[in-house]
């Protein structure tokens, strides 16, 4: 027999995430925060009311997607090209320092030693994990605030982007120290050929443009955009290895120069905020489940949140001073890349399959990304006024 249960999880997820991000929006926070608390009550974390499904997951996903090329078409794509060296060594050292920061707070908090080989990859690990940046969450709360267009916001999108590329490098050459059927060489090949393809992509869609304009009547471009989004993402992941959302954010800025650049967004932050972005958002939540932790585990959780924090601040925000960027901008754009979201998660899992995480620490990694994922939002708006008010 169907089972329709859920129906009533999505009417539970819509109802609650739009209740609690009122809410929060009444508190001086951002709607984003109570749509993730609304996941984190409804999973089996506190009442246990919706359980992650497969349905869900893939829903989930769909709305990250969806969220990432919205913000692409948002995003000025002058002024990434115009500050492409910026990002890049922004992203450079905001991998760096939390590598290094996550490889030592493990190699001191676990007392492990230089001999033992297995251990020693477990903690660079750990400092792979806390590489990770999701922006998905900030990008909506940049948006409410109306600064994902500003110069603090291209820089975390365009940074994000370049730290994607480097996580995933880093990702494949620590894992294949432990499995050696990866190929390092091959993951360059792959990175440089997602290169090449976009950039084809980026001057065929240009060459296309006037084709565009002249569909506009039938009103179909936001179907053909919806289409080859997810065809981008589906491509990004499965040929090259590159994270999905980052090819969907691509495509989003490829277009943002078009002039039917507006009725695309206009069509496709309807479904986007009506249905798929609710149901991500409160999908990190439901996926929450902090069961079996122990008082030593629970120390360590709250070692490399802080770690965690601090180590995005002080990189993206050292890179950001680098670059030129005044004291707050630069603090602005290290919270903005705080939150470690759905990525860190994957980079988790991946490590956990190949036993470079024990499952003890699985629960102690999840804590970090929901807060990490939680805290950016409020602690970006609050510096973000703290900003206008010197700029005032």
């Amino acid at each position: 027999m169907e089972n329709y249960s859920f129906l009533f999880s999505i009417a539970l997820i819509l109802l609650s995430t739009k209740v609690l991000g009122v809410a929060s929006q009444k508190v001086n926070m951002p709607q984003v925060v109570g749509a993730l608390i609304a996941g984190l009550i409804l999973g089996p974390s506190i009442l246990g009311l919706v359980q992650e499904t497969d349905f869900l997951d893939k829903t989930s996903e769909i709305g990250v997607i969806l969220l990432m090329f919205v913000a692409g078409l948002d995003t000025d794509i002058g002024e990434i090209k115009k500050n492409s060296f910026s990002y890049v060594l922004i992203a450079t050292v905001g991998v760096l320092i939390p590598l290094v920061g996550g490889a030592i707070t493990y190699y001191f908090y676990f007392d492990i030693g230089f001999s033992d080989y297995n251990k020693m990859l477990e903690a660079i690990f750990m400092g792979v994990i806390l590489t990770a940046t999701s922006v998905s969450i900030t990008v909506e709360a940049l948006r409410e605030m109306g600064k994902l267009n500003s110069r603090v916001g291209s820089a975390i999108l365009g940074a994000a982007v370049i730290d994607d590329i480097m996580g995933i490098v880093v990702l494949t050459i620590i894992t294949s120290l432990k499995d050696t059927s990866v190929s390092i060489a091959m993951v360059f090949v792959r990175i440089a050929l997602y290169a090449v393809v976009m950039a084809i992509l980026y001057v065929g869609l240009n060459g296309m443009e006037k084709l565009y304009t002249r569909l506009e009547s039938e009103r179909r471009n936001s179907v053909y955009a919806f289409a080859f989004v997810m065809i981008i993402a589906f491509v990004s992941e499965e040929l090259f290895g590159v994270a999905d959302i980052t090819g969907a954010y691509l495509f989003g800025l490829f277009l943002s120069k078009m002039k039917i650049k507006t009725s695309i967004a206009k069509k496709m932050t309807i479904p986007s905020y009506l249905f798929f972005s609710p149901i991500f958002f409160a999908s990190i939540g439901i996926r929450t489940e902090l069961s079996g932790m122990t008082l030593n585990l629970l120390i360590f959780s709250i070692v490399i949140l802080i770690v965690a924090i601090v180590t995005k601040i002080i990189g993206c925000g050292i890179g950001a001073r680098i670059c030129g960027y005044k004291g707050m901008e630069a603090v602005n754009i290290g919270v903005g890349m705080i939150s470690r979201g759905e990525v860190a998660l994957i980079v988790a899992q991946k490590g956990y399959h190949l036993g470079l995480l024990e499952p003890s620490l699985f629960s102690p990694v999840v804590l970090m990304v929901v807060v990490t994922t939680i805290i950016t939002p409020v602690i970006l708006k609050r510096t973000m006024k703290d900003r206008d008010k010197m700029i005032a």
